[in-house]
């Protein structure tokens, strides 16, 4: 037979206690918090750019150091996008060390320096603030990534280094936090260039097949950057540089109103350009510069440089087949003559040639 035991009435329904109260309330206090600290580490271990961030943000707090930079708070997304300042100390590039781009750079100075060095000159007029936008295009190799280097040295702005991969995450909606960080560290630290260096890679023409994250990007930078237009004390200008300026959005195009076209050296200027090249370098008295700018019709700054070096290394290597067989005393490093800058240029000619046809090559195939 089942006895039944009888429980007391008071047992029933009865309320808690207020140790107890306080005890229910501890635990389910320890169980949230540890849930919650799980959930975080499981997604901070998932995320690959977990390491990148800590990193970057290390980066940023020396950068911000090294400028000069101090009571300003800075959000992490601004963080992420204050690692790829330029330290002013590492930029040894000035108008000196630009060559052949006299011209480029006169104008550059008088629409775009003048105007921000001088501002009490221009602070009553609306129409004669400095461009919100600069776009330097032309060949590859002709400078364009120089000058804007330089500029940002001469005037003394904040170089922001801006990649399209900077502001690329694997969460929905972080894309649009980084581009909005761009601008608001850009102020921030004003007055500061921000610079896209192959700006059509990452402002292309829009389109339908746009993945709908890289669409709400593009329209919110472009938001964003012409909230710079209506504060006029604003010292912020973009920079981007392009060899292929069709591939641009027209909308980008009219936010870049300052346009400077970069383009291949002419006989003059590329004999300017050998001239800064080897001005420190150990050179014959024999060289004819003026036949050598003829000689390399169709080279860009960079071509002529990859020249000198090519040249130079054959001077190296006569000097280690010669030490094989003498002291360095009796045959010391010889300086560069005509013909060893005669050979690199075949060998640059050849080079170019070979790229060419093998680009025809594949637009014929494609």
């Amino acid at each position: 037979t089942m006895v039944l035991k009888e429980i007391p009435a008071d047992n029933i329904a009865r309320p808690l206690g207020r140790n107890e109260v306080i005890g229910l309330l501890f635990r389910l206090t320890i169980f949230g918090a540890v849930t919650y600290f799980t959930i975080k580490w499981m997604v901070d271990a998932i995320d690959p750019t977990r390491k990148q961030k800590v990193e970057a943000q290390k980066q940023a707090e020396k950068l911000m150091r090294q400028i000069g930079v101090k009571n300003v708070k800075l959000s992490e997304y601004e963080m992420s996008i204050a690692a790829h300042l330029v330290d002013p100390l590492s930029m040894q590039i000035t108008w000196r060390d630009i060559a052949g781009l006299d011209e480029v750079i006169t104008e550059l100075k008088e629409t775009v320096i003048l105007p921000v060095q001088k501002r009490h000159l221009f602070q009553n007029s609306k129409l004669l603030q400095p461009p919100k936008g600069v776009l330097l295009y032309g060949p590859p190799g002709c400078g364009k990534t120089l000058i804007a280097k330089a500029t940002a040295k001469e005037t003394g702005f904040r170089f922001i280094n801006l990649q399209p991969s900077t502001l690329t995450d694997k969460w929905y909606g972080e894309s649009q936090k980084l581009a909005a960080a761009v601008f608001s560290l850009a102020v921030k630290l004003q007055p500061s260039i921000i610079f896209i260096d192959e700006i059509d890679s990452f402002l292309r023409s829009r389109s339908s097949s746009d993945h709908e994250a890289t669409a709400m990007m593009k329209a919110q930078f472009m938001s964003l950057w012409d909230g710079l237009d209506t504060d006029h004390h604003c010292q912020v200008i973009i920079m981007g540089a392009t060899n292929r300026p069709q591939d641009l959005d027209s909308a980008i195009l009219r936010r870049m109103p300052t346009r400077f076209h970069i383009n291949l050296p002419s006989d003059r200027q590329r004999e300017d350009i050998l001239r800064l090249i080897l001005m420190n370098e150990k050179v014959d008295t024999s060289v004819d510069l003026k036949l050598v700018a003829k000689e390399t019709e169709g080279f860009s700054g960079s071509d002529l440089r990859e020249t000198c070096r090519d040249a130079a290394l054959l001077c190296v290597r006569d000097f280690v087949h010669n030490q094989s067989t003498s002291s360095e005393e009796e045959h010391p490093i010889r300086p560069i003559c005509q013909s060893d800058l005669q050979t690199s240029i075949n060998k640059m000619k050849r080079s170019k040639a070979a790229n060419i046809h093998g680009v025809l090559v594949h637009a014929a195939l494609d």
